[in-house]
């Protein structure tokens, strides 16, 4: 039963903290991200989500976009208005005077650190160095969709009560500064490649026995007869730290005694930019003379493919593959060869077989710019002395909104971004435009000379003024093309006028992009055909692979189910009469059993048209496969929808992607066996060009099946059951099966025979099982209704668990870059420590890759506040068991994100050894410097708005100790850095609101 108060309350919560609105084509997602799910429209009566929007007018008020577009905002309501104006007034502070500034400083990120589908919301200010900052040691990573992990400095914090603290340098510090110089010029000499800025400290205390003085690297910049310091890019924020130009020559300079290479190498993570300055220890630069340039060259060319970075252990096949070369596996047990050409990293402290390596960036040209985007039109003409149309700027998030205008090709279609600094600014330019254009006298604003290529404002109806470039000139019109609206169109020469150049200081908002794996089929009719009825006049979200071509993956969520757009196009090239039409009652010969799964779906190939073609076509590819050799089979870019080829029995199979673990790790469809398989992305491989057409034009030939008269329950199968049904299958050499029926949910239920002689339903597999006695249906438990009671039936451990080290913790008063994983309210909220961020990722890929290759053997017993590995959703999480409730689930605490889930016994595993060395990443956590100790549910919402799902700094106030590193809390200053000019500390935020909150009432 659907609450439907419950519902018009979360609505009007989402709605309140957008002030200017949310289009229906986003409001599902804004809500889902809110409370979990969609609105319940359907289940309300209602067959539309608008339609019910209308019906609730005391809660939401329609109006339509300059485009067309619904846009719901929250109705004013007596009882909710002052409410709704503190929410905005938090969302927009534009508090003046002077802001503390903090010492921690991250980069852009998305505001998930694992799910795939997180959309982006925020960045963070890059570091400035300023005369009260101090600064510490620093990891720098990749910044790639939902999971990410940058620098931290741990710094030396002043008091939370001081808004600066002035660093002045001591007489000590003075007294030995010529000598901390020549230190720096020997230690820049040895890395003439560079070194990261926040690795400085580390290094100099690795080789000098001392500390680096913190006001020297304060100073750095100024010494330009020591050093060159550059920001290597806007999305980095550490900087590089170079010898100057005039020293020449590398003073001797001894390492450390019995200091391992990792130990300089750490500062990359498994989603690393190519952009981290190579630091060699001494003795590894003469092994390095052993690889040859070839190879040296064959491995550069590999880890540019593999730009986020390249285990170690797969190198032997990817270079027999690629190359047809067998790799020298004494490399494999020394990397430090490879040092002069790549970093190494060991995400795993403990293992250090597991490496991954990333390549180094060119010694010249590190800056990078703000990736302009791309566009085919003509350049504008523009009359001398009128300032030239700034470049449209792509947006810094990864996945942004956009309205597809425009599609003649997959390779070339025209959209427009949605939002703050983009349809928002043009629709008040516009606005401008018409206002200006209707005072003035129109007649002398006609241009005296019409030029092709030329810049020009054009009267619309509705006395809109648009700015438009001149195409064609014709008898009685011209064709003109509308630069921010990215349509061509004839107007009468009549409605054009001269365009003001207080109109040009806004970049033109129509730009072109490609859809990824489109390509081979660009101006296919049936693909575009799909692209205009799915896409075209939609506001969608774009997923950007590749910001220089730029190269992006279309989603529709506006449905309760994503869409992906760029996988519906490619589906449209698939041939419908080779599939093996299904009838009810119709008999099938020769069916092969591809795959049977816990719930008792099997998943059966029938003879066809497309199966045969399937096979021909696929033996054509091993051969291609075993003769040609080409680096440029290896999938650089995975993605969602794409499809692509992995080996399944020692063959290439056709895979779908349907979900990314960072970037190392994915989940695939073999779609021809309806088997999943989670693999690393270099196990994938691209489908051959030559074969590329007639393998899209095959339909999925894997059809998913129910057995009849024992698919009426619901959940898993009794694993004795599944165990018998695999190996009575295994033992078929031919079956048959026939159609029972095909439901109104589409599912086909099936009688299954062990040959092709036989028919009788008696002799079926479905009655032998269904008479054997060992088929059973385990019920799933049943989401509880309300609050379900915890019945202490599990057993205590028989041991005390094997417990990972204590996550170290900043010193009170010291600052730690921050990612909040889950927030209840200000009493109760939980931080994850930003630098292990990419170690966890490592870790949940390890895990996903372990435990996603068999089922169990034998299932769980769990035992009350054991440890072990649980499945929810699509990730594996280090849990600990809390209890089990009356309705049979098991509640669990994930001791990495500090969430509280229910999970069946079956989604639990042992948690072997091998994860358990990394710290649990949790960290319950309070905030400071407020007094409230209840809370009410606008301050939650509020506080929920400003913090949760985002890095921030957090300045420790306090430790409260506990027997278990779960049970310890933290109390802390929260801080947002991510503001270009001040620094945004939640503490106030939370107390102006309540106060303002206590006045209204």
């Amino acid at each position: 039963m659907v609450d439907v108060e419950l519902t018009k309350k979360m609505l009007r919560a989402v709605l309140q903290s957008n002030k200017n609105g949310v289009s229906t084509a986003r409001l599902q997602s804004d809500y889902r991200a809110l409370t979990g799910e969609f609105i319940p429209h359907k289940q309300m009566g209602y067959p539309t989500l608008e339609g019910f929007l209308r019906s609730v007018p005391s809660v939401v008020r329609m109006e339509h976009s300059r485009t067309g577009e619904p846009v719901c905002f929250a109705a004013v309501c007596q009882e909710t208005a002052h409410i709704a104006q503190l929410v905005a007034r938090q969302r927009n502070s534009k508090r003046t005077g002077r802001s503390q500034l903090v010492n921690c400083h991250m980069r852009v990120k998305p505001a998930s650190t694992y799910v795939l589908n997180a959309r982006p919301r925020t960045s963070l200010r890059q570091p400035q160095y300023t005369s009260h900052s101090s600064y510490g040691t620093s990891h720098q990573t990749r910044n790639k969709r939902p999971s990410h992990q940058a620098m931290i400095a741990n710094s030396h914090s002043v008091s939370p009560c001081e808004e600066t603290a002035q660093l002045s340098p001591t007489l000590a510090y003075s007294c030995h500064l010529s000598q901390i110089q020549d230190n720096l010029t020997q230690l820049l000499c040895k890395y003439n490649r560079g070194v990261w800025l926040s690795k400085l400290p580390e290094l100099y205390k690795d080789f000098f026995k001392e500390d680096l003085h913190v006001s020297t690297v304060r100073n750095l910049e100024n010494w330009k007869h020591i050093c060159l310091v550059e920001k290597p890019g806007s999305n980095i924020a550490d900087r590089l730290v170079y010898p100057a130009p005039a020293i020449k020559s590398s003073p001797t300079l001894a390492p450390a005694p019995n200091k391992p290479l990792s130990s300089s190498l750490d500062a990359c993570s498994l989603l690393t930019p190519p952009a981290s300055p190579v630091l060699v220890t001494q003795g590894s630069l003469h092994s390095c003379q052993a690889v040859s340039t070839d190879m040296k060259q064959m491995l550069r060319e590999l880890l540019e493919k593999y730009s986020n970075g390249l285990w170690a252990h797969a190198l032997p096949k990817l270079f027999q593959e690629a190359y047809g070369l067998t790799f020298p596996l004494n490399i494999l047990s020394d990397l430090s060869v490879l040092a002069d050409m790549c970093v190494v990293d060991y995400p795993m402290p403990d293992n250090h077989r597991k490496a991954i390596l990333y390549s180094l960036p060119p010694l010249e040209g590190h800056r990078a710019k703000p990736v302009q985007v791309v566009s085919t039109r003509r350049p504008a003409l523009q009359p001398h002395g009128r300032p030239p149309v700034p470049p449209l700027v792509m947006p810094k998030e990864d996945y942004p909104s956009v309205l597809l205008v425009e599609a003649s090709s997959t390779d070339n279609i025209v959209l427009r971004y949605v939002g703050e600094g983009y349809s928002q600014v043009q629709e008040a330019m516009e606005d401008s435009m018409s206002k200006y254009y209707s005072v003035k006298d129109r007649g002398r604003l006609r241009p005296s000379k019409l030029t092709v290529g030329g810049l020009y404002a054009v009267m619309v109806e509705d006395d809109e003024v648009l700015r438009v470039q001149l195409d064609e000139v014709l008898r009685e019109k011209v064709k003109v093309y509308y630069v921010d609206h990215g349509f061509s169109e004839a107007v009468y020469k009549d409605t054009l006028l001269e365009l003001d150049e207080q109109f040009l200081s806004l970049p033109f908002q129509a730009s072109t992009c490609k859809l990824a794996g489109l390509s081979p089929f660009c101006v296919d009719l049936e693909v575009l055909r799909v692209l205009e009825s799915k896409a075209c006049g939609r506001i969608l979200l774009a997923e950007i692979l590749d910001r220089d071509v730029p190269l992006v993956v279309l989603y529709d969520t506006s449905q309760e189910e994503d869409i992906n757009i760029n996988s519906a196009c490619l589906k449209a090239m698939q041939d419908k009469s080779m599939a093996n039409p299904l009838q009810v009652n119709s008999t099938y010969l020769n069916v092969s059993v591809t795959n049977i799964c816990s719930d008792g779906a099997i998943f059966c190939q029938l003879p066809s048209r497309g199966l045969a073609k399937l096979r021909d076509v696929m033996e054509k590819i091993e051969l291609h496969m075993r003769s040609q050799f080409s680096p440029e089979l290896l999938v650089a870019k995975p993605f969602c929808g794409k499809i692509c080829l992995a080996h399944h029995k020692g063959k290439w199979s056709r895979v779908e992607i349907i979900n990314l673990h960072g970037n190392h790790v994915l989940d695939v469809l073999f779609f021809d066996l309806g088997l999943p398989a989670s693999l690393e992305v270099t196990e994938l491989r691209e489908i051959p060009p030559p074969f590329l057409r007639d393998l899209m034009t095959i339909p999925a030939q894997g059809i998913k099946c129910y057995l009849a008269e024992l698919s009426g329950e619901v959940g898993p199968w009794s694993p004795a059951a599944i165990l018998w049904l695999r190996d009575t299958v295994d033992t078929i050499k031919e079956c048959s099966m026939r159609l029972a029926k095909l439901d109104e949910a589409g599912q086909v239920h099936i009688y299954l025979f062990q040959s092709n002689c036989c028919q009788d339903i008696n002799s079926s597999i479905n009655r032998q099982l269904l008479t054997s006695g060992l088929w059973k249906s385990e019920q799933s438990p049943a989401a509880p209704q309300g609050r379900a009671a915890v019945d202490a039936v599990l057993p205590e451990p028989t041991k005390e668990p094997q417990l990972p080290p204590v996550l170290e913790l900043p010193n009170v008063g010291e600052n730690m870059d921050s990612f909040v994983s889950v927030a209840c309210h200000p009493g109760h909220f939980v931080l994850q420590p930003w630098q292990d961020l990419y170690k966890l990722m490592v870790l949940m890929g390890e895990m996903i890759l372990y435990y996603n290759c068999v089922e169990a053997d034998e299932p769980v017993t769990p035992e009350h506040h054991g440890l072990y590995a649980a499945k929810v959703a699509s990730n594996w999480y280090r849990v600990r068991v809390n209890g089990i409730l009356t309705n049979g689930l098991l509640s669990v605490y994930e001791l990495d994100y500090g969430k509280h889930e229910l999970v069946t016994a079956s989604q639990l595993r042992p948690l072997i050894r091998e994860f358990r060395q990394l710290p649990f990443q949790a960290i319950p956590a309070q905030l400071a410097g407020v007094t409230q100790l209840r809370w009410s549910e606008e301050a939650s919402m509020v506080f929920r708005h400003h913090v949760e799902k985002k890095p921030l700094v957090a300045r420790l106030e306090s430790v409260q100790e506990a027997a278990q590193p779960w049970d310890r809390k933290v109390t802390v200053y929260l801080v947002d850095t991510s503001q270009e000019n001040r620094d945004f500390w939640v503490h106030k935020t939370m107390a102006a609101f309540v106060h303002e909150l206590d006045e209204a009432s």
